[in-house]
């Protein structure tokens, strides 16, 4: 199930970074900041499943070097992720434009990826990414539990980050929320946006409205799995091995890319609609012509079958 997970997750990243490659009417601020997410989740996914695959028994130079990898890239997407709300907020809330919100992609990369890159790279040079018993992970490496300080490095390496996305996402989304319903209602005084002529407003206000819920909350119920089996890792419960918190743990933590492609991609209207037609572009198989040279037209159906073609291409 983990490596089916980490499969879906890939394939949802892939789509998201097509769909940005192919339609580039489509690459606005949010959807760049998506991409970004997508690549990050990408390298997670792929890290993910190779540690899921090899299910480390003890230490090993491709233990450290995926758990290395797998710390950088989950990082990063906690990072992006909290990147993508906080811009929703400063340019609906703010009204951020121009060359602020360029300044802010510049800090955005920046942070991103530099600061998990800096505590990957410490982690690694001290020696604190190894073989882990999979007490919090399912089968692949991450900080060295024989490590002195290794709750230091566990938080420094993803678990901080995580919990401040619990709080800070739900936060950001909420007063987006709250801004876009004041503006509806100062609307509304004015010219009501869910009238029985507009229905189309209403309708895309309310699915704007509900995936405003649905990210953060789709996050944290991804997540907070991985953040349950640490606190029991630390409290020292058995039920740390318990084999539905371990499924759980490793759908959630390697699913995030499909989930994201889920809503961003498949639960886009004007991306799903340009997919179908895409799909439905592909060529068919032509099927095999019948045996024997064709016949000619008799000059008595002649004018018919002229007809009928002129037909077929003016209707």
């Amino acid at each position: 199930a983990v490596l089916l997970s980490c499969v879906l997750s890939a394939l949802g990243c892939g789509l998201l970074v097509a769909t940005h490659a192919l339609w580039p009417d489509l690459r606005s601020r949010a959807r760049r900041l998506l991409l970004f997410l997508s690549l990050a989740d990408l390298l997670s996914a792929a890290s993910y499943f190779y540690g899921a695959l090899r299910d480390f028994a003890g230490p090993s130079w491709d233990c450290v070097l995926q758990g290395a990898l797998s710390s950088f890239a989950n990082t990063s997407s906690f990072f992006w992720t909290v990147a993508i709300a906080l811009y929703l907020y400063l340019s609906i809330v703010r009204a951020a434009r121009g060359p602020r919100a360029d300044s802010l992609f510049w800090a955005f990369h920046a942070v991103s990826w530099g600061v998990p890159l800096a505590i990957t790279v410490a982690a690694v040079a001290l020696n604190k990414i190894g073989y882990d018993a999979s007490d919090v992970s399912v089968g692949w490496c991450w900080v060295d539990l024989e490590a002195e300080d290794r709750l230091l490095w566990l938080l420094l390496t993803g678990k901080l980050w995580e919990m401040l996305a619990y709080v800070t996402l739900p936060v950001l989304y909420l007063l987006v929320r709250k801004h876009i319903n004041r503006a509806h209602q100062a609307l509304s005084e004015y010219r009501p946006i869910c009238e029985a002529r507009q229905p189309q407003p209403c309708a895309s206000a309310a699915v704007a409205d509900k995936k405003l819920v649905l990210i953060p909350l789709i996050f944290i119920c991804l997540r907070v799995w991985s953040t349950v089996r640490f606190v029991l890792t630390l409290c020292g419960s058995p039920l740390v091995q318990n084999p539905v918190l371990v499924l759980l743990h490793g759908i959630g933590n390697t699913f995030q890319g499909g989930a994201n492609c889920i809503m961003f991609v498949l639960g886009t209207r004007a991306i799903r609609k340009r997919l179908f037609a895409l799909c439905r572009c592909c060529p068919q198989p032509s099927a095999p012509s019948p045996a024997g040279p064709p016949k000619a037209p008799t000059s008595s159906k002649l004018g018919d079958s002229r007809g009928s073609h002129s037909d077929a291409v003016h209707p």
